[in-house]
C-alpha cells in the first residue's frame, strides 16, 4: 500500500491578492463543527499555512466556509483538496458547469447530506442551471436520471458494479454518455459520498446562512465546549481510562514492529485466512446508538429507492461476491493511468490527494513525539477497503486487530458506510485523549480510502467494458 513516487500535478489555484493586516483576523460565532470546540479550530489560526489558506478562501468566495475551516486543521491536505474540487467543477471538462453541481446534488443526497445538497443548489443556479430541475431528479433531463443506478451503488455497495452497467450509460441512444463525460461523472459523484464521510465524521454545522435540515446543529452557542459532566474524555473520571489507552496503543504499535523484524514469513494462505477472519468480524462493528432521520424535502426529491443502502460486503447465509484482489487492479498501476488517459490531470490530482493524506505525519501520537505513524494510518485505510471487500495480499490483517479498537472500528465503518448515522457519541467515544487534528486526520484518511475503494470498483467496470 506505498505508492512509488510522487506525481505533481500542474493544475495551480488562481492567485489572489493578501487582504490588509487589520483585516485578516476571522472570528467565529459557533464552530463550524458541533463535535469540536471554536477555540480548537482557531487555536493555530496564527500559523501562517493556515492563514493563508483561509484568506485565500474569503478572498476567493467572500466568506471561509465550515469544511474548509475544518479541513484547514491539516493545511497540506486542504490545498490537495481545494485543486481536485477546482479542477472537478471550474475547469474545462467534458461536462458542462451546471451538470456538474446536478451530479454533486445527486451523489450527496444518497446520504441524506443537506449541507452539500443545499451548497450545490445555490451553486447550480449560480452558473446558470434550469430552476425546475431543484424541485427533484424526476424534473432532470433523461440523462442525468440515467446515472441513479450507478448513482445509489457506487454510494452503497460498489462491489456490485458490471460492465453491463457502464454499457448501459454508453448506448442509450440520444441520451448516452461519452466515455470522456462518464468518467467526470464518476470521480464527481465518488468525490461527493467521501467528501459527505467527512461532514458526518466531523459533525460540520450548516452555514448561518443555509437553511435547517439532516445537520448537526448544537442548541446553543457553546454545547459543543466541554463541560465536567459531559462525557467526552476530558473529564477525571475517565482521563485515567484515555491516558491508558493511548499507551496501550504505543505498546502494540511498538510489539509489531518488533515482530515484524524477526517475523521470517506468515504464509499467503495465513495472511488469507486472517483477512477472511477481519472481513467476518466486521459483521459485529454495527452502531448501537443510530437515530433514524427523516428525510427533508429538499434531499429526498432528488433520491429514488431511498431503501437502498450499504450491506456488508460478506453477509451470512449468502453467496458473498468475490473478494477483490487488489494486486490484480491497483489504483498505481491500472486506475490512475485509465483516468488520466480519458480525464486529463484528474489523475494526477486525485492521485497526490490520496498520497497527501496516506502520507501525512507530524509524528505524534496525543501527548507523544517523535512517533512512526505509518502502521497505524496504513491499518486505517486497509480496514476500510477491507469492509467494502478489498484485499491486499502482502498485509497481516492481524495488524487492524492489534491497533484498531473496537469504538474505532464503529466509528471508521460509520462513517464510510453510513455517514449519516455518526453521532457525537460515536465521535467521542473513540481515542478520547487525543487532539481534536487526529481525529479529523481519521476522517480524512477515512474518506480518501473509501473513495479509492469505489473509483476502483468503477474503473474495473470500465476496463472490462472496453476490452
Amino acid at each position: 500500500m506505498l505508492w512509488t513516487g510522487v506525481r505533481t500535478a500542474k493544475i495551480s489555484l488562481p492567485e489572489h491578492g493578501i487582504l490588509p493586516p487589520n483585516e485578516r483576523g476571522i472570528k467565529l460565532g459557533r464552530s463550524p463543527s458541533s463535535f469540536i470546540p471554536v477555540e480548537e479550530i482557531l487555536q493555530e489560526g496564527a500559523e501562517s499555512a493556515r492563514r493563508h489558506l483561509f484568506i485565500e478562501a474569503f478572498v476567493s468566495t467572500g466568506k471561509v466556509d465550515n469544511i474548509t475551516m475544518v479541513m484547514g486543521l491539516h493545511p497540506e491536505y486542504l490545498t490537495s483538496f481545494w485543486k481536485t474540487q477546482y479542477l472537478l467543477l471550474r475547469m474545462d471538462g467534458p461536462l458542462p458547469y451546471h451538470k456538474r453541481h446536478y451530479i454533486a446534488i445527486m451523489a450527496a443526497a444518497r446520504h441524506q447530506c443537506s449541507y452539500l445538497v443545499g451548497f450545490h443548489m445555490g451553486e447550480f443556479l449560480q452558473v446558470g442551471g434550469d430552476p425546475e430541475w431543484l424541485r427533484g431528479l424526476r424534473y432532470a433531463p433523461q440523462k442525468l436520471r440515467n446515472l441513479n443506478e450507478i448513482n445509489k451503488i457506487l454510494a452503497h455497495r460498489p462491489w456490485l458494479i458490471t460492465k453491463e452497467h457502464i454499457e448501459a450509460l454508453l448506448k442509450t441512444g440520444e441520451n448516452s454518455w461519452s466515455l470522456a463525460e462518464l468518467i467526470q461523472a464518476l470521480v464527481l459523484l465518488t468525490h461527493y459520498h467521501s467528501l459527505a464521510s467527512f461532514v458526518f465524521g466531523c459533525g460540520i454545522n450548516l452555514e448561518i446562512d443555509q437553511d435547517g435540515g439532516h445537520a448537526f446543529q448544537p442548541p446553543s452557542p457553546c454545547s459543543c465546549d466541554s463541560s465536567p459532566g459531559s462525557d467526552d474524555g476530558t473529564n477525571s473520571s475517565s482521563s485515567a481510562d484515555a491516558m491508558e489507552e493511548v499507551e496501550v496503543l504505543m505498546e502494540r504499535m511498538k510489539l509489531l514492529q518488533e515482530y515484524q523484524l524477526e517475523e521470517e514469513g506468515v504464509t499467503q494462505e495465513e495472511m488469507e485466512t486472517h483477512f477472511e477472519m477481519e472481513k467476518r468480524e466486521s459483521l459485529l462493528v454495527t452502531p448501537s446508538d443510530v437515530v433514524e432521520h427523516s428525510l427533508p424535502p429538499n434531499v429526498l426529491c432528488f433520491v429514488e429507492d431511498p431503501e437502498f443502502g450499504y450491506k456488508d460486503f460478506t453477509r451470512r447465509g449468502e453467496q458473498t461476491p468475490p473478494t477483490f484482489r487488489a494486486q490484480d487492479y491497483t489504483w498505481e498501476d491500472h486506475g490512475y493511468s485509465l483516468i488520466n488517459r480519458l480525464y486529463p490531470d484528474v489523475g494526477q490530482l486525485l492521485d497526490e490527494k490520496f498520497q497527501v493524506v496516506y502520507n501525512l505525519t507530524y509524528n505524534t501520537i496525543a501527548m507523544h513525539s517523535g512517533v512512526d505513524t505509518s502502521m497505524l494510518r496504513r491499518a486505517i485505510w486497509n480496514y476500510v477497503h477491507c469492509v467494502f471487500g478489498i484485499r491486499y495480499d502482502d498485509y497481516d490483517y492481524r495488524e487492524v486487530n492489534q491497533l484498531l479498537e473496537r469504538s474505532l472500528k464503529i466509528y471508521i465503518k460509520t462513517v464510510a458506510c453510513y455517514p449519516e448515522k455518526t453521532t457525537k457519541r460515536m465521535y467521542t467515544h473513540f481515542w478520547k485523549h487525543f487532539k481534536h487534528s487526529e481525529k479529523v486526520h481519521v476522517n480524512l484518511l477515512l474518506s480518501e480510502a473509501r473513495m479509492q475503494a469505489a473509483l476502483l470498483y468503477a474503473l474495473r467496470a470500465i476496463t472490462r467494458y472496453m476490452t
